[in-house]
This record gives structure tokens, sequence and C-alpha cells, in this order.
């Protein structure tokens, strides 16, 4: 009985130890190696926050760029995919909804030029992200909502297309919220 009472003192020391001191390990680390020394990346405007940088957020109005779809409607406190497979009746009548609408929204585009990311969601649903050429195709459509010459609204999407880490890990990509905050601040100006 001494023996197992013992056992469960360092068993519960030990989950204590490890359980707290896992988490200090890994905060110490990112607070080293990680980005904005592990603190959320706040993005804001007007010196209101407006968001997480690495979160995906809605936009659907024409003044603004467009992010990946969402499976969880954004909800950063259940993120995830629809899980529905790619013959999925289901999936594939909202995925043609996605086409119909985004080509709606941007009647200069053919059926081929409509970028898959913009009407597939991502594995988590939070994809903050999207291509260059996700943000290419719709500069057009931003620019005559905003009465705004393209080639600037281009030049903002351009400043802001992150290149692959060391150029070589990763995909360009830009930034939704950063770029649709950039573009509200070139309005103001």
């Amino acid at each position: 009985m001494k023996n197992l009472w013992i056992s469960l003192k360092i068993t519960l020391a030990m989950c204590i130890v490890l359980g707290v001191g896992y988490v200090l390990i890994l905060r110490g680390v990112s607070a080293v190696a990680g980005p904005n020394g592990g603190e959320a990346d706040v993005v804001t405007l007007d010196g209101q926050i407006v968001g997480a940088a690495n979160v995906g957020q809605s936009f659907t109005d024409s003044t603004h760029f467009w992010g990946r779809p969402s499976a969880v409607n954004y909800n950063g406190g259940g993120s995830g995919g629809s899980n529905k497979a790619t013959t999925n009746p289901e999936y594939l009548a909202e995925v043609e909804q996605r086409v119909q609408d985004f080509l709606a929204a941007h009647p200069y585009l053919s059926r081929a030029e409509v970028p898959a990311e913009m009407v597939t969601a991502s594995g988590s649903g939070l994809d903050p992200d999207i291509s260059p050429r996700g943000a290419r195709v719709q500069v057009r459509r931003v620019a005559e909502a905003r009465g705004l010459n393209p080639a600037a609204v281009q030049r903002i999407v351009d400043s802001l297309t992150q290149k692959p880490w060391l150029g070589l890990f990763g995909t360009e990509k830009v930034n939704v919220l950063r770029l649709n905050v950039a573009l509200e601040e070139m309005c103001k100006n």
C-alpha cells in the first residue's frame, strides 16, 4: 500500500511538472523563435483591431477582396472542412453554386479563369490567404466598385504578395485581411 501511495505521488508530480513544464517550454520557444514573440498577429485600422492576420474572415461585398469560402462560416472556435468527398452530389452542388456566384460578380471572367481556391473551402475553413492569382482576378471588380484605377489596386496586391520562405518553402500568398485594410487606407488618403 505504501508503494502504491508513493507511486501515485510520483505520477501526480510528473503530470504537473510535465504538463506545466511542456506548456512553458513551448511558450518560451514561441517567444524566441516565433513571429511576433509568440503573440497573435493582429491587424489594425484607425487604431482599432480589426482581426487576426492568421484567421480568415468573411468579405462578401464588391468593394473588398474575398477570401476562400469557409465550411465553418469562419468560426475560429470550430475550424474544419466539410469532410464531403469530391464526388458527393451535395458538395458538387455547393461548388457549382460558388462558381456561378463568383462568375456573376466577375462577368469579365470565363469559367476556366475562376481559381479553384475561390470556390473550394480550405481544410481548416479559416485560411487567411489566397494566391496572387486569386487576388489578381478580383482586382477589376474591386477597382470598379471603388472607382479606382485597376493598376493602383494591382500595386497593392503586388506589394502585399508574400514570397515563399527562403524562396523555397511554401507558395506565394496574399493575406486577404491585410489587403483589404491596405485598400481602406489607400481610399482614405
